[in-house]
């Protein structure tokens, strides 16, 4: 028999409709805040996927030769299609919000937080502005959108990759490998704290340099009191006083949309893309920290430019869906989801043209309505609707059909009334609501 491959899965129904509704919140926050749909292919050229992702990342990515013979590749994010279709829209009006759910592939090793190589994500952009609202914005977008998933106890660790070219500079480092140094730090909650004071050895440094990054990338907490530090480490490096304007300004912008108490500075958070110029930005839920940030991003304000583009800045956030769904599992938030059916209708007899009628209605006043398409007698019909989960079953036998009646089967009390086609709407209703009458859980 066949198997997915390592890293890949299939979602039956029970699965899927776990990331539809993920999908659907996700969509409808989106939405609200004013962004708009955009989608782009799924592959890329070689060239543009490794522009700047940085070369953890490009060793992750699944590339192949074409039947033209050119290198291409599987994205590995959303964003850096993205950073292409703006750059050769140069007629776009700006800023562009923009949001995305798709499908991104990583080879690496499956993990408890990273289980496969092939996952969704969910994101939120704006492009064209540089103004710390927008990581603000794109940061509220991801909070609202989890809170209305039912996760609630959430913290934001934010940083700036400023403050971090701030580090290097008063460690004594060389400049010359500060997106190595930042790939190091990266890897600080998978190898420790010995891990990476390792890895930045085999990038040269002496160990009076080690120790003082080290030092200096400890610094987190309440927001206030670890900028007022940092200022005060960062005097006269004019970068990294600049990232922490940012923050105060991101900061502040955070309190007014109602989610400031949740955002707490971290200055060993380097993020794993070398595309990052600015504020960076993660999401955590209390008590799930084995599963890693739920939704993760930054400001990329070269990118652009880089894909041939004029000058442009933007950030975003990228929500795990993966991540949130795992998480959303652990807590029990699922246990509302039904069979995603509503009504199954029986034909029975010579009654399957009315039941066909009597389908239609019950899907025009918004019922998901399973019709069985076998031919089977009445008993085999009931039991597949058991299976199934199906709370309502119509029973359309030739003689309700002319009589102008269906019989109504509630499956759950296991009682049986009959219902007259004009008020079968009403009827049903009195058992199940339809979904869009329903609405998502808050």
């Amino acid at each position: 028999m066949f198997k997915p491959l390592r890293g890949t899965q299939d979602l039956p129904p029970e699965e899927m409709a776990k990331r539809l509704r993920v999908f659907e919140v996700f969509r409808e926050v989106a939405e609200s805040y004013g962004y708009q749909p955009f989608e782009a292919p799924s592959m890329e050229s070689w060239e543009l996927l490794t522009l700047k992702s940085g070369e953890d990342i490009a060793r992750q990515i699944y590339f192949f030769k074409d039947k033209a013979g050119r290198d291409v590749g599987l994205r590995f994010d959303l964003t850096i299609g993205l950073a292409r279709y703006v750059a050769s829209r140069r007629d776009l009006p700006l800023p562009f919000k923009r949001y995305s759910i798709g499908k991104v592939w990583r080879y690496e090793r499956p993990s408890a937080g990273r289980r496969l190589r092939e996952f969704y994500q969910a994101d939120v952009d704006v492009v064209g502005s540089s103004s710390p609202l927008s990581d603000a914005e794109v940061i509220a977008v991801a909070v609202d959108c989890l809170r209305r998933l039912g996760l609630r106890d959430l913290t934001v660790r934010v940083n700036d990759r400023r403050i971090l070219e701030g580090f290097v500079e008063v460690s004594g480092a060389p400049r010359e490998v500060s997106l190595d140094v930042f790939r190091a730090i990266d890897k600080l909650d998978k190898i420790g704290e010995d891990g990476v004071a390792e890895e930045l050895r085999k990038l040269g440094l002496e160990d009076g340099q080690v120790e003082r990054l080290m030092e200096l990338i400890s610094a987190r907490g309440d927001p206030d009191r670890v900028l007022s530090e940092l200022e005060q480490t960062l005097r006269g490096v004019e970068v990294g006083l600049e990232g922490c304007r940012a923050l105060r300004d991101l900061l502040e912008y955070s309190e007014h949309m109602g989610i400031g108490d949740l955002l707490n500075v971290d200055a060993s958070l380097a993020r794993g893309l070398d595309y990052y110029t600015g504020p960076i930005f993660e999401v955590h839920v209390r008590g799930e920290e084995d599963v890693g940030s739920v939704a993760g991003g930054g400001r990329y304000d070269t990118l652009i430019q880089l894909c041939g583009g004029r000058p442009t800045p933007a950030t975003g956030i990228s929500l795990g869906v993966e991540r949130v769904v795992l998480v959303m599992e652990r807590k029990g938030l699922f246990s509302d989801l039904g069979p995603g059916i509503d009504v199954y209708v029986a034909p029975v007899g010579a009654g399957v043209g009315k039941a066909l009628e009597v389908s239609g209605i019950l899907r025009e006043a918004g019922f998901r309505v399973y019709v069985d398409v076998m031919g089977r007698r009445l008993s085999k019909q009931l039991e597949h609707a058991s299976k199934l989960g199906v709370r309502v079953v119509v029973i359309v036998g030739p003689r309700e059909a002319q009589r102008g009646v269906v019989a109504l089967r509630d499956m759950e009390l296991e009682a049986q009334r009959e219902a007259g086609l004009e008020r079968l709407v009403e009827e049903v209703s009195s058992i199940v609501q339809p979904p869009r009458r329903r609405g998502l859980s808050s």
